[in-house]
C-alpha cells in the first residue's frame, strides 16, 4: 500500500461513450457494519465489525478490500491492493499470450496474383484477430535452386500486411521450405521496445566497463 490508502477502484468496461463502471469497495468506502474477514495469507479471521477490520488493516499497513459484496455478511480481505491489481494485469497478459494461436498459410514461389490476394486477405484476418501467422513457401524439384524467388515473395507479403503486422521470425530456409512468422502490429511494437531496452542495457554496461 505505497503512497497512502487507496479508497476506491473501478473496473473499466468496454464499449463506446461513458458507461457505469462497477466499483470495488476498499477501506472507508465499505458500507457494511460487519464483514467476514480473510487475512493476507488466506486464513479466516471470522466475522468482525467494520471498525475492527479497518483498525487491523491500519496495523498491518495493508488495504481492506471487499471481495464478495453479495455475501452475508460481505467478505473482505486484507491485502496490498496496488500489488493485487498489478498481479491481475500480469495474469491477464499471460493468459492472452498463451491463448494466441499461430496460423499457417502455404505458398508456392510462383503463385498467381489472384491466389496471392486471397491468401494475403487470410493473413490480414488472422492478424486482425491478434494471431501470429506462419508463412511457408515450399519449393518443388529444381525450384529450390532459386531461393531468391521465395525471399522476394516474402517481402511482397510483408509489404501487403505492413499496416497490421511485422516480422516475428525473419525468412529462413528449412529444408525445401522458406519459413517466416508475422506477428500482430501491437506485439511487433512491444518486441521492438524490448529489444531497444535490452540493447540500451548492454551499451550502458559496456560504457561502465570502459570507464573502469
Amino acid at each position: 500500500m505505497a503512497g497512502g490508502r487507496v479508497e476506491i477502484a473501478r473496473v473499466k468496461g468496454r464499449g463506446y461513450g461513458k458507461s457505469k463502471e462497477p466499483e470495488v469497495r476498499i477501506n472507508q468506502r465499505i458500507r457494511a457494519r460487519e464483514v467476514r474477514l480473510v487475512d493476507t495469507d488466506g486464513g479466516q479471521l471470522g466475522v468482525v465489525t467494520i471498525k475492527e477490520a479497518l483498525d487491523l488493516s491500519e496495523q498491518r499497513g495493508v488495504d481492506l478490500v471487499e471481495v464478495a459484496p453479495n455475501a452475508e455478511p460481505p467478505v473482505c480481505r486484507l491485502m496490498d491492493y496496488g500489488k493485487y491489481k498489478y498481479e491481475l494485469k500480469k495474469q491477464a497478459a499471460a493468459k492472452k499470450q498463451k491463448s494466441q494461436t499461430v496460423k499457417e498459410i502455404k505458398f508456392r514461389p510462383n503463385i498467381g496474383s489472384h491466389d496471392l490476394d486471397v491468401k494475403i486477405n487470410h493473413i490480414r484476418e488472422f492478424l486482425e484477430e491478434d494471431n501470429k501467422t506462419k508463412i511457408r513457401i515450399f519449393f518443388r524439384g529444381r525450384e529450390i535452386v532459386h531461393p531468391e524467388l521465395g525471399r522476394k515473395l516474402a517481402e511482397r507479403i510483408l509489404e501487403r500486411v505492413a499496416d497490421l503486422g511485422g516480422v516475428d521470425t525473419p525468412p529462413k530456409m528449412e529444408g525445401k521450405n522458406l519459413i517466416m512468422v508475422i506477428m500482430p502490429k501491437k506485439n511487433t511494437q512491444e518486441k521492438k521496445a524490448q529489444e531497444k531496452n535490452t540493447q540500451g542495457g548492454k551499451e550502458n554496461a559496456e560504457d561502465q566497463s570502459e570507464d573502469k
